[in-house]
Formats: structure tokens, C-alpha cells, sequence
């Protein structure tokens, strides 16, 4: 490798969560058991909404299509990891970076999109009940998560091609178990204050926006559901949207503790571990939260594996 070309560069060396030679057999089997939860609980989502007619509703089309997410985001990172695990190698090719940082950045942000269009089909079930199937038709379902696709995919694209232009030394370990992008860019030996404005500019964009559409949704919601005068009304109204709560509190709760650890912590390897509970625990909770707290998925889920 030539020092300062980036273009030279074969490989860099993902330091993993923990070096401890001890820890790898043990991280190994935890790591594939909650992959393979992981996967076959979001999969199990996508065929019992697909599989029941019932089902056939904005809100649920929505749902397959988070869990379809989850199971992309998820499958960037983790097989790789458990690959250099079983392999002992901590190496991953320049262009498996690259690849690896845009299809996680784009599953991310797609995620955090496809929870705000729930919030907005929530919004819409609650706060206008009669032109809901009117608002959310199958036109309009379809688009929203097209355009959050596109949206994705261009940022995506955007800020890997950003870290193309950048020149790499000799220091090329990444105190990660993925190629994240601000690791990435902090191993960079060229200027990286441009790649710094656009992610963080990025970041506000598609992270707070996001936020503050769900939160403007939920503001809604609740003075919707406050002038019910039944208190079984205001129970139903709520309990349609009491899931998707839980999964919009687990999922920034866990961003907003991997952004804590990582300003109250200069080791990176906290921040790395931090990482997990995002990357791997919450879209392995997502299932359970939806099927445990979802009368019609429950039902669904029964009737799919009693066959």
C-alpha cells in the first residue's frame, strides 16, 4: 500500500468489539443466535401480513416492510463479523467497506423513514378515522416507501462516494466490527472537514426530520385521543399504536446511548459495544413487540404455523 493514495489501499482491520481470545467462541454463539432470531423473526412478520387477507392494511404493509429492512440491516454487518470470527482474520476488503458502509447507512436511515411514515398512517387512522382508506390508499402507501427508498439509496450513495475521494495511510484499523462511517472517515490521512459538514448536515436532516415528524404525529395523536370521552375509547385508539411506540422509544433510545457513550468515552471500543444494542438488539426486539403486543399479528402468526 502507497502511503496518502487512496487508491492503493487493499484492506482495512476491523478490531471487533474484543480482542480477548477467550470471548470469541462465546461472542460467536451469541452473535449468530440473535442473527438468526433476528431473521426468522422478521421473516415470520413478512408471511403471516402476506398470508392473511386480514392483514391487507396500510399499517401492515408498512410493518413487512420494517422488518424486511431489519433483516438487510442486520445481514450488512453481522455475517461479516461472525466470517472473521470463525476465520480469526479481523481484514475486509477496501471495496467490502465501501459496500458494507452504504448498504448500512442505507438501511438506517431507511428504517428511521419507513417508522415515520408509520407514524403518519397512525396519525392519520386516529385523528381522521372516517378518510382514512380514502388518505391511505394503496397509491399513496406505495409511494411513500418508494420515495424512501430513493431517498435512501441517493444519501447513501452520496456519502460513500464522499469517502472515495479521501486518501488513506498506514493506520487503516477501524475500532469497530463494521465499517462505520464516522470511523471510517477518522482513519482518513486527507482533509476530511468536507465529509464532516455533509454527514453532520446529513445526520440533522434525515435524523432529526424524521424525529420531529413522529414527534408532531404522536403531539396530534394524543390531543385526538384526550377529547374521547369513554375511557375504553381512548384504550383502543391508543393500543393501535402502542407497538409502534415501543419500537420508535427502543429504537433512538438506543441511538441517543451509543451517541452518550461515545461524547462521555474516548475508548472506541465502548462505542463499538454501544453499537450493538442498534445494529443487533432492537431489530431483534421488533418481532417480539409486535407480536406480543398485536392481537391481530398474534392471531395471524398462530393461524400461519398451525398449518
Amino acid at each position: 500500500m502507497e502511503p496518502g493514495n487512496g487508491t492503493q489501499i487493499s484492506e482495512f482491520l476491523l478490531l471487533g468489539i474484543s480482542q480477548a481470545l477467550e470471548l470469541q467462541s462465546l461472542m460467536f454463539g451469541l452473535f449468530l443466535s440473535m442473527y438468526l432470531i433476528t431473521v426468522f423473526g422478521n421473516l415470520l412478520i413478512i408471511l403471516a401480513v402476506s398470508s392473511d387477507s386480514h392483514l391487507h392494511t396500510p399499517m401492515y404493509f408498512f410493518l413487512s416492510n420494517l422488518s424486511l429492512v431489519d433483516i438487510c440491516f442486520t445481514s450488512t454487518t453481522i455475517p461479516k463479523m461472525l466470517v472473521n470470527i470463525q476465520t480469526q482474520s479481523k481484514a475486509i476488503t477496501y471495496e467490502g467497506c465501501i459496500t458494507q458502509m452504504y448498504f448500512f447507512i442505507l438501511f438506517a436511515v431507511l428504517d428511521n423513514c419507513i417508522l415515520t411514515v408509520m407514524a403518519y398512517d397512525r396519525f392519520v387512522a386516529i385523528c381522521h378515522p372516517l378518510h382514512y382508506m380514502v388518505i391511505m390508499n394503496a397509491r399513496l402507501c406505495g409511494l411513500l416507501v418508494l420515495v424512501s427508498w430513493i431517498l435512501c439509496s441517493l444519501h447513501s450513495l452520496l456519502e460513500s462516494l464522499m469517502v472515495l475521494r479521501l486518501s488513506f495511510c498506514s493506520d487503516l484499523e477501524i475500532p469497530h466490527f463494521f465499517c462505520e462511517l464516522n470511523q471510517v472517515i477518522q482513519v482518513a490521512c486527507s482533509d476530511t472537514s468536507l465529509n464532516n459538514i455533509v454527514m453532520y448536515f446529513s445526520a440533522g436532516l434525515l435524523g432529526v426530520g424524521p424525529l420531529a415528524g413522529i414527534l408532531y404525529s404522536y403531539s396530534k395523536i394524543i390531543s385526538s385521543i384526550r377529547v374521547i370521552p369513554s375511557a375504553h375509547g381512548k384504550y383502543k385508539a391508543f393500543s393501535t399504536c402502542a407497538s409502534h411506540l415501543s419500537v420508535v422509544s427502543l429504537f433512538y433510545s438506543t441511538i441517543l446511548g451509543v451517541y452518550l457513550s461515545s461524547a462521555a468515552s474516548q475508548n472506541s471500543h465502548s462505542s463499538a459495544t454501544a453499537s450493538v444494542m442498534y445494529t443487533v438488539v432492537t431489530p431483534m426486539l421488533n418481532p417480539f413487540i409486535y407480536s406480543l403486543r398485536n392481537k391481530d399479528i398474534k392471531r395471524a402468526l398462530e393461524r400461519f404455523l398451525g398449518r
